[in-house]
């Protein structure tokens, strides 16, 4: 069991499209107006990990044609995020701007390529238990484990709130978690 947290740890904590959004809306809205979309982040990732392994991945990977389908959507949607980012006004501007809500950002999961990777390859850690208890068990660790890598990154963003105040440092900062986003847009073909 600690192996599959240590993976979980490690695969969720480093940068993918969940990271760069949160500590991007940390930045941008601040740690508590961020908070629905954390806890849609640890609750989707958790819903992923369990229909992961319940069959719902290895049938993916057994069916290219719609894997890649899924790959386009999500590439194309990661795309969006990053042009957004990209045209983000500074902080103090963000008017009708809002985080992600919390199903918005459950929602997401379905086409983050990052977490279908994490839960595919984690679910081959999972101990041999009933086809349930081994989804519910990855769910949970998914879940639990995710939900103190969000409150990391959206704290560590909220932080970077009062070192952006000057427009430029804003610019570069959201300009750069743009292109994190679009790098990571061209990883899912890999």
């Amino acid at each position: 069991m600690t192996v599959l947290i240590g993976f979980v740890f490690f695969g969720l904590f480093s940068p993918g499209p969940n990271v760069i959004l949160l500590t991007t809306s940390g930045a941008r809205f601040g740690f508590r107006a961020t908070l629905p979309h954390l806890l849609g982040v640890a609750l989707g990732v958790g819903v992923i990990a369990f229909v992961t392994a319940l069959g719902l991945g290895a049938l993916l990977e057994g069916a290219p044609r719609m894997r890649f389908a899924l790959t386009i959507v999500a590439a194309c949607w990661i795309l969006w995020m990053a042009w957004k980012l990209w045209n983000a006004p500074p902080s103090q501007a963000h008017g009708k701007e809002r985080p992600f809500s919390f199903i918005e950002a459950v929602l997401f999961q379905w086409v983050n390529p990052k977490i279908w990777a994490v839960a595919l390859s984690a679910s081959m850690l999972v101990p041999e238990l009933a086809p349930i208890a081994q989804a519910c068990t990855l769910a949970i660790t998914f879940s639990v484990t995710n939900l103190f890598v969000c409150l990391f990154w959206t704290y560590a963003g909220s932080l970077l709130k009062s070192l952006l105040v000057d427009p430029i440092k804003w610019q570069i900062f959201m300009r750069g978690m743009a292109l994190a986003l679009v790098c990571f847009s061209a990883l899912v073909f890999l």
